[in-house]
């Protein structure tokens, strides 16, 4: 296959909320980005998101003289992507319109370049079918919002190329990232399939009437959560374990947690249920619109971010201690 060049420009396919995040994360570390979007209003769109989100991607790191001027907009997709070195695609997640969508991207995209997509479910394998050089594609699925979240899940198809997921990898890197190579493809990729084991035993502890909507949430963000924002489950049972570290939790208290899958839930999603958690979260919020929110969160996640960059880091793994 062709060897991946270096990236001076990048194409968006698709500007949703996703896109639009990306093209933001990508102009603040100083690329050239060319977006593009059939639907109307688009670009307006597009260019109001960035110029909202440009001092948050600002605050984690924009190169020098970059700028949201430097954004170039087309409804031609072919036009977007003719002399990309990355492309990032964006599309609703329908697997027939990713398999023609790829289709048509690979043709029109210079031959050493990646092409990558945001698919949050669906496999490589499954998208990269119709393409004549399916060996440039994989997945680059990010977490919402891509310019603040640094957790960015790889996965190649069936044809992708080792040299791919090796070149995205270290890109995504280079550019602030913190990327994580999935060895198998499985609908959902892992960090969604995390959250949903989690959702269904909160799901389960609703319907039983054991914690209401707001309590729950803060049972996972005042509790557990707080210790996963700094680091993983594995880590923190070793921590968990005492002196004895992660062999002595396995050989004590591993048996006690391994026996309570047993006596996770299984809800049924009943409209009565969908309404009960509707309502929670509506009294929740408080009347804070999800604009509202959406800013408190990201200036939180801001704070923690900066908290984590200044903080201890291992010698070894250059991971926070």
């Amino acid at each position: 296959m062709n060897a991946h060049g270096p990236v001076h420009r990048v194409a968006i396919v698709g500007t949703g909320t996703i896109g639009a995040s990306w093209a933001t994360h990508y102009l603040a570390r100083g690329f050239e980005v060319t977006a593009t979007d059939p639907a109307p209003a688009a670009e307006e769109a597009l260019r109001a998101y960035v110029a909202e989100a440009w001092d948050a991607a600002a605050a984690l790191g924009a190169e020098p003289g970059t700028s949201p001027d430097r954004l170039r907009f087309t409804t031609d997709m072919r036009e977007a992507v003719a002399d990309a070195d990355f492309v990032q695609e964006n599309a609703p997640e329908r697997p027939e319109l990713k398999v023609r969508l790829f289709a048509d991207i690979d043709d029109a995209t210079p031959p050493d370049a990646i092409i990558a997509s945001s698919s949050s479910g669906i496999t490589m394998s499954v998208i990269q079918a119709e393409c004549r050089n399916p060996q440039r594609t994989l997945i680059g699925h990010p977490f919402n919002p891509p310019h603040i979240i640094p957790l960015v899940e790889v996965v190649g198809g069936t044809k992708t190329a080792p040299e791919t997921v090796r070149d995205a990898m270290s890109f995504y890197t280079a550019i602030g990232k913190k990327p994580i190579h999935l060895k198998k493809e499985l609908p959902g990729h892992v960090a969604n399939r995390l959250q949903a084991a989690l959702y269904r035993e909160v799901v389960h502890l609703i319907d039983q009437g054991v914690l209401d909507v707001a309590d729950s949430d803060d049972a996972v963000s005042w509790g557990p959560g707080l210790r996963w924002g700094v680091m993983g489950p594995n880590l923190l049972w070793h921590l968990g374990g005492g002196e004895g570290g992660i062999q002595h939790f396995m050989e004590t208290l591993m048996p006690g947690m391994a026996g309570m899958w047993h006596e996770l839930g299984d809800p049924e999603l009943t409209p009565e249920l969908k309404e009960k958690i509707v309502g929670g979260v509506l009294e929740e919020a408080d009347g804070h619109s999800v604009g509202e929110l959406a800013a408190r969160r990201d200036a939180l996640l801001l704070s923690l971010l900066a908290v984590r960059g200044s903080g201890p880091r291992d010698d070894t793994t250059g991971r926070p201690a």
